[in-house]
């Protein structure tokens, strides 16, 4: 088997949150990766967001690495498709080995865990641990309040414009998905079979 052309860490909902949209977003992002040779890092899960992004790039034909804790197996429903499915300890593990495997990372809609996971790979990135671009698709203003909170952190003088400037923020996953892998350095190639 050939190795992916880039690795894109996803993080997103465990639930499908209330709009068919949200679903639609993560079948066309795992759709993007697979025909453009690329391989999906995620939750490990089966249910929500996860699941849709997960079996929408096996279906386009590319790789998916699951990174699941133990204690989450049963309330995720691992999925046992992924083409690696890794089953951890802690959620410290999960996290360093989704990192590990990435080239980009990318939060769709989700909860806190979404949002955890988001604002860590954010922090590691001012701090220099790792150089690996962050997106933020803000689907039909999902993150407008957030991102409305961030740039008020940045009047109240907590965080700098350049810290903001780390995340590349779009409402269209066709236009951020290419931003990220060619600003990790890499450049996303149709397989010839998804043409």
């Amino acid at each position: 088997m050939t190795s992916p052309a880039f690795s894109v860490c996803v993080y997103c909902g465990s639930r499908p949150g209330s709009e068919p949209h949200f679903t639609d977003a993560a079948r066309l992002v795992g759709q993007w990766i697979g025909q453009h040779g690329g391989q999906l890092v995620y939750g490990g899960g089966n249910n929500g967001l996860m699941g849709t992004v997960a079996q929408a790039t096996l279906d386009a034909g590319g790789r998916v690495i699951g990174v699941i804790p133990k204690a989450l197996v049963e309330k995720e429903w691992a999925n046992h498709s992924c083409t690696e499915l890794h089953v951890v300890d802690t959620m410290h593990e999960r996290k360093r080995l989704m990192a590990e495997h990435a080239d980009a990372f990318l939060a769709l809609p989700g909860g806190i865990g979404t949002f955890e996971e988001f604002f860590e790979v954010w922090t590691w990135r001012q701090l220099g641990y790792h150089d690996k671009p962050v997106g933020l698709l803000n689907l039909s203003g999902y993150y407008d309040g957030l991102l409305q909170f961030l740039r008020h952190t940045v009047q109240q003088q907590f965080m700098g414009e350049w810290q903001m400037d780390l995340v590349h923020v779009d409402r269209d996953a066709t236009r951020l998905l290419p931003d990220l892998v060619q600003a990790a350095g890499l450049s996303p190639a149709p397989r010839l079979d998804a043409i």
